[in-house]
């Protein structure tokens, strides 16, 4: 299997997907506790459930795309392994 994205981009995806997965994650668990930060003022959503559930299917996305893209990292380090010669 040859890799789609080149290694930079996958890599990239790497750090970008980590990095949202916890941000959006405690971004979710604060709306699903209806922590007084996100949901205290009047121009805030009034239900923090079902903002969470929103916040958590962003999760669920970059979760797809962390797989993705480690499966690239994986292919990309796999063909340089074997001693493939690149033309970039």
């Amino acid at each position: 299997m040859k890799p789609v994205v080149s290694a930079f981009n996958a890599w990239s995806c790497i750090v970008v997907s980590v990095f949202a997965i916890v941000i959006l994650s405690i971004i979710g668990a604060l709306f699903r506790s209806e922590h007084h930060a996100v949901v205290g003022s009047t121009e805030d959503p009034p239900d923090g459930k079902a903002v969470a559930g929103t916040v958590f299917s962003a999760v669920i996305v970059y979760v797809i795309f962390l797989v993705f893209c480690s499966l690239q990292a994986f292919l990309h380090m796999r063909q340089s392994a074997r001693g493939a010669i690149t033309l970039s």
